[in-house]
Order: structure tokens, then C-alpha cells, then sequence
């Protein structure tokens, strides 16, 4: 990974860094008519919780616009945000006609691997605008996973199984995004035919992960048979959460019906075996 984008993973604080640590006496620091500014097109963020903007207008309204608003000039006076759509929003919802703004001279990459970083680590992006986030930024950036993990600080694994849930059904994604599916049953029902209807049912009958995980095993089982490593992906986080937590490598089995199953610890030599008996004594 090259310098810019270690500089990127630290989030706003690479961004705000100047020589002049004051902000007022920055040149690039301004205040703008909040006319002035328009929404950055490589935001992430879709959906923006109504009662979580209406809670910061009025810290907004209270305490003031704490943060500026990172953005690039576009045109004379007219800037595009970088980072801090919400802010802007917030500001509008109480009527405040002037905002601090930071302005920077970044490109169109830049701005869009700003804008995603942003709202990865420091928002809650539901589990749909995550997965297009981290796409987007390996697909256009050649970012493999272990650099993703690097940048944005989550786990390999979360990445990758965030991604796999744009495998599903634009329906099924609906109803992640509108909060009805949790990320847990979604991705129970990557790969299922039927994953529109299950993801119907999941929610009228409040079914559980373990539930919807015995009912398509049938699916599962035909695609074990074409990928030999198959492993299910919910219990594949718990192995590695396992793994990570004991140092040690280890793998869960449930067998047919899911009710019950083994877990088993691999140890290289002597020592690790002395350990893991020292640990089950205590």
C-alpha cells in the first residue's frame, strides 16, 4: 500500500493536519454560505437516519458546528463536500445559513476513497452501504483484503463476508437496508433460490439464524459437494474469533440437524499442547 493511502486510513486527521495548527488563521479554513455547498457524488451513505440528524442539529444549534466541513472548490464559491454530509444536513434541518469549511485540493480518487474511509470509521453505514463501500474501494483502487484490512481497520474476514452479501437478491437487500433483516440472516441466504421468500419468512415467524441455517442446509450440502473448502460463513467468523482469542487454529463442525457439533484446537508442538491443558485447568 503506497504512503497516500496509509495517510487516507487515518481518517480526518491526516486531512485536518496543517502547518498552522489554528484553524482560523489557515488559509484553507473559510466560512461559506451553506448554499455554497453541494453533496459529494461518490457518497456511500444512502439512507440518513431521521432521528439521528434531528439529534445533531441540535447539538449543532446548541454548541455550534464543532468539526468543519472538508471540501474542494469546484467552481468560484461553490465546493463539494469531502466529509461531513451529515453536518451540512444537520445544519439545514435549524436554519443555520453559514458553516465552516476546510478547503482542500484533492482528486477525484481521493475523494471518493475520503468519502468512503470517512463514513466506514466513523459512521454507522448499515451492513448493504458497507459492502458497496468496501467493493467500491477494492475494485477501484486494486485494493486486495489484506490492504482493505490495513486501511479501514475491520477485520479480514468481516470484509470479505460483507461483501458476499451483495450476492443476494436486490429485494433481499431492501430489506437489510430498511433494517427488517439482520446481516447474520442474510447471509444464511446467499446462494439459496429461494432467498426472497425465506427472507419474508425469517421476519413474519422471527425465525433464528440456527433455524434458517437447518432449513437450507439442503442447498448447502449440493454446494459443498462443487467447492470442496466450503465452510459456512457465520460459523466460519466464530472459528476465527475462536482462533484469535486462543492463538491457536481451530475449527467448529455442527452435525446434520445443527443442534450439537465439536469444536477441535490444533496445537504444533508440546508447548502449545501444555498451554491449552494449563488454560482447562484453571
Amino acid at each position: 500500500m503506497n504512503q497516500e493511502s496509509s495517510k487516507l486510513g487515518r481518517g480526518l486527521s491526516a486531512l485536518l493536519s496543517s502547518k498552522d495548527n489554528t484553524l482560523s488563521n489557515s488559509k484553507d479554513f473559510k466560512i461559506v454560505n451553506i448554499t455554497s455547498l453541494q453533496p459529494n457524488k461518490e457518497q456511500p451513505r444512502t439512507i440518513f437516519n431521521k432521528n439521528e440528524l434531528e439529534e445533531l442539529a441540535n447539538s449543532i444549534k446548541s454548541k455550534g458546528m464543532l468539526q468543519p466541513i472538508i471540501v474542494r472548490k469546484i467552481a468560484n464559491e461553490s465546493f463539494e463536500i469531502v466529509a461531513g454530509e451529515r453536518r451540512w444536513r444537520a445544519a439545514q434541518l435549524v436554519g443555520i445559513h453559514e458553516v465552516p469549511v476546510i478547503i482542500r485540493n484533492i482528486s477525484d480518487e481521493e475523494v471518493m476513497q475520503i468519502a468512503l474511509i470517512e463514513n466506514i470509521q466513523r459512521t454507522n453505514l448499515n451492513p448493504v452501504e458497507e459492502a458497496r463501500a468496501f467493493k467500491k474501494l477494492s475494485q477501484n483502487n486494486n485494493f486486495n483484503y489484506e490492504e482493505l484490512t490495513k486501511l479501514i481497520g475491520k477485520s479480514r474476514s468481516h470484509i470479505s463476508n460483507t461483501i458476499r452479501l451483495l450476492e443476494l437478491d436486490e429485494k433481499v437487500l431492501n430489506l437489510i437496508e430498511e433494517e427488517k433483516l439482520s446481516m447474520g440472516h442474510a447471509r444464511t441466504l446467499i446462494g439459496v433460490p429461494n432467498a426472497f421468500e425465506l427472507a419474508l419468512e425469517i421476519i413474519n415467524k422471527k425465525l433464528s439464524v440456527r433455524d434458517i441455517e437447518r432449513s437450507t442446509a439442503k442447498y448447502k450440502k449440493g454446494f459443498k459437494k462443487t467447492k470442496k473448502n466450503y465452510k459456512d460463513p457465520n460459523t466460519a467468523d466464530l472459528e476465527k474469533e475462536l482462533s484469535e482469542k486462543l492463538g491457536l487454529k481451530t475449527t467448529i463442525e455442527f452435525n446434520e440437524k445443527g443442534s450439537s457439533g465439536s469444536i477441535t484446537l490444533y496445537y504444533s508442538d508440546l508447548d502449545q499442547l501444555d498451554d491449552i491443558m494449563r488454560r482447562l485447568k484453571k
